[in-house]
């Protein structure tokens, strides 16, 4: 019996990736190659797109492309930048971080792009980082947490709140707000971003009078967790914390409750898709996890921003893409200040008001970001490319995911 629950619940999530990956390829057709022409080089900037389209984290690689291209099309709606149309060349690593390099190095290469925008998650984001650093290109990362991403260098930069933040987040919330010290760790064994905010989280709970009672591992794409929840539930733990992505935590979710355990659950940005409430249903009612915005906030940035997604998606975004457009506009914003610092010249030598500015201004300008009105709330970059910004913490009950609170850095 329940070998043929796991293979219905196997055949579910292929039939879904099979059917996303049709509409996004779709979808990203339109984002082709380049033209040629002197016309493309003269009036356009080209920003490429390394996404996770297909594969098990196809949702996350949808959503933030959603986000770039309504970036894309809302600055182009609105003349460009400084009279500029974005050109948005996206591809797919399908979840392969091969395949990350290669598209880095082809956009980079074959279409001499201005900056790269991805990927997703940390460990694909780290596979770009050091493309981008030697070839002196911009990579802007949504969603890359772990903080060894702009360990890579000065042209490597990001939108998302780093892991030890939100290791730090989550674990302070289990003891201060849900009362809670004796926490079980049920890590991905293969995910960088896993490791570390295990890692993060655990430091944090440790030093606030906390103990971790067990901690467990599975591999991504693993269906079958009964062993590491028996185990977990012999400790008897007051929550599990799951510091993985949304397909194995609603598994996850679905057979502790199977097994009688009703402990809440905790997790990071990773649980931030739709299938996670698709592919859990009830079990997850009762979970908790950090994300980068709420669809509940009342501030008109926000709301416009919802109005906007529904209206071309038909869907209420989700945080990641959220944090593809924030990636977009924060880019573009430098641009724009990078352009009006340049020198004008009316000699021919020098930059004029519609000329480019250079990737190292661009840099530079990116680098004093300050206070950006972001839709996941205002970003200012410090001395490492990071931003200070806050979390929110989401609960999921009755079904659907609604506002807890937020954390201040």
């Amino acid at each position: 019996m329940l070998k043929r629950e796991f293979m219905r619940s196997k055949l579910f999530l292929t039939q879904f990736f099979l059917f996303g990956s049709v509409l996004t390829i779709a979808a990203c057709n339109k984002s082709g190659p380049p033209s040629t022409s002197s016309t493309s080089s003269e009036n356009t900037i080209r920003i490429g797109e390394v996404g996770t389209m297909t594969g098990t984290e196809a949702s996350f690689g949808v959503g933030t492309h959603r986000g770039i291209q309504l970036a894309v099309d809302e600055i182009n709606s609105n003349g460009g930048i400084n009279g500029k149309k974005i050109e948005l060349i996206s591809r797919d690593d399908q979840g392969k971080p091969e395949e990350t390099t290669s598209a880095a190095t082809q956009l980079i290469s074959r279409y001499h792009v201005t900056a790269l925008i991805g990927g997703l998650p940390s460990s694909r984001t780290m596979a770009m980082a050091p493309i981008a650093q030697e070839n002196k290109t911009l990579l802007v990362s949504p969603s890359g947490t772990n903080p060894k991403v702009t360990d890579f260098g000065d042209y490597i930069f990001r939108v998302c709140f780093i892991d030890p933040f939100q290791g730090h987040v989550m674990a302070k919330f289990a003891l201060q707000n849900l009362k809670m010290k004796n926490i079980a760790i049920l890590r991905d064994i293969k995910s960088d971003y896993s490791i570390g905010l295990a890692q993060f989280f655990a430091e944090t709970l440790k030093k606030g009078g906390g103990s971790v009672v067990t901690e467990q591992s599975y591999s991504s794409g693993d269906i079958d967790f009964k062993s590491q929840l028996t185990a977990i539930r012999a400790k008897g733990p007051q929550a599990i914390f799951i510091p993985g992505y949304y397909t194995e935590a609603a598994l996850i979710a679905r057979q502790a409750r199977e097994l009688g355990m009703k402990i809440p659950l905790l997790g990071g940005d990773g649980f931030d898709s739709p299938k996670f409430l698709e592919i859990g249903g009830n079990a997850v009612n009762g979970t908790y996890f950090s994300t980068h915005y709420s669809s509940e906030d009342k501030s008109p940035l926000v709301q416009n921003f919802i109005s906007k997604f529904k209206e071309t998606y038909h869907i209420i975004p989700d945080g990641l893409s959220t944090l593809g457009y924030d990636a977009v506009m924060v880019l573009a914003d430098a641009i724009k200040r990078a352009s009006s610092l340049a020198p004008s010249s009316t000699s021919g030598t020098g930059s004029t008001p519609n000329s480019m500015p250079s990737l190292t201004a661009i840099r530079d300008a990116l680098a004093h970001t300050q206070n950006f009105p972001g839709i996941t709330g205002n970003i200012t970059l410090d001395s490492k490319r990071n931003p200070v910004k806050p979390a929110v913490i989401q609960i999921v009950e009755g079904n659907r995911v609604q506002y807890h609170t937020s954390i201040m850095p």
